[in-house]
């Protein structure tokens, strides 16, 4: 039996998969700027196949327009919007979702055209069989975020924005690593060593960051205490556990919720530099080191765009590109991990 090093079409199955991590990367940013804009409910309705059709006639404008008008969001915020200013937030969210629908395609087409000609070994079958199942439950859960937002308050609930992010994230990483196995397979089967236990961890403490942005984003927080170091005048702000029970701060207090990403935000100061300087310990391939120091550089950039995008009240632009940051940090910590199980 070959190895999967030696079969030349894994390279171009993995070079599908990095398409559609590319595609998800960019529907993840998307999705960002959708909740900045305030787009995400004016399309009230979810129709996965005619739904690729926007509104062409004044009669259909019309329709979606007076269907937007009996959300809470038309009521209570952009009460006496133009519908030229309706269409705008419209298409912003259209194509949030045509850029979900193009993903399936181009995940499911080239699935079955790989499967009908045999070029996928059997044992990655199930792992791509996942992919498209946790692709359709990410729909399906970007609706039921939406629908949160549509019965009495202005905005989708903070617990399914954050599970909605997360699920994408999730899915990205997933279909990354079988991306980074199959081009570069694990050479050996030699158990982990504390650097790579520490790179697991350093990891997860990069996801645990981007569900706090997630809490972060859904209650707003971004637009409050917008000073740093301090929040406003101390380093712990008031009220960080007003609220009962207290787990509830967590996730629904305005000032713990920032107040925690910036703590992640300070352990990741700590966490990645160490894990940078246990590895240049190491007599490591080019490739290692390379990534580390790019994960090291990633940080600094990420931690800058973060504190600027705080300071300027959360510009679309900004945030967006620390929204991306995100993803780059826990991409490089991903390949570093690869990297380091790959290593001869």
């Amino acid at each position: 039996m070959k190895k999967a090093a030696n079969l030349p079409q894994d390279k171009t199955v993995a070079a599908w998969l990095l398409i559609c991590c590319a595609l998800i990367f960019l529907m993840v940013v998307l999705g960002g700027v959708t909740r900045l804009t305030r787009s995400g409910l004016s399309i009230v309705e979810w129709d996965p196949i005619l739904g690729v059709v926007p509104p062409f006639t004044q009669a259909q404008w019309d329709s979606a327009f007076d269907k937007y008008k009996q959300t809470p969001e038309y009521r209570k915020v952009n009460f006496g919007m133009s519908l030229a200013e309706f269409k705008g937030i419209y298409f912003m969210e259209w194509g949030h979702r045509l850029l979900g629908r193009l993903i399936g395609v181009v995940f499911l087409v080239p699935f079955l055209y790989f499967l009908i000609r045999r070029r996928i070994a059997h044992a990655l079958t199930p792992k791509l069989v996942t992919m498209f199942v946790l692709g359709g439950l990410q729909g399906a859960l970007g609706w039921y975020m939406v629908k949160s937002g549509l019965v009495d308050i202005p905005r989708v609930s903070p617990y399914r924005l954050t599970a909605h992010l997360a699920l994408a994230v999730i899915i990205y990483g997933y279909i990354l690593w079988i991306a980074l196995q199959l081009l570069h397979p694990r050479k050996s089967t030699t158990p982990s060593g504390g650097l790579q236990r520490f790179g697991i961890f350093v990891t997860a403490v990069i996801f645990l960051m981007i569900l706090s942005g997630g809490f972060v984003a859904g209650s707003k927080a971004g637009f409050a205490f917008n000073t740093f170091p301090l929040m406003n005048g101390g380093f712990i702000p008031e009220g960080l556990f007003s609220l009962r029970p207290v787990w509830i701060n967590l996730f629904e207090n305005i000032a713990t919720v920032q107040f925690t990403h910036r703590l992640l935000a300070y352990g990741l100061c700590l966490v990645i530099p160490v894990f940078w300087w246990m590895a240049m310990r190491q007599a490591l391939p080019t490739a290692v080191r390379l990534t580390l120091h790019g994960l090291l550089a990633g940080l600094a950039i990420q931690v800058a765009l973060g504190i600027t995008t705080l300071l300027n009240l959360v510009p679309i632009p900004l945030a967006a590109a620390h929204q991306a940051g995100a993803l780059v940090l826990f991409s490089l910590a991903l390949l570093s991990l690869h990297l380091l199980r790959t290593r001869a």
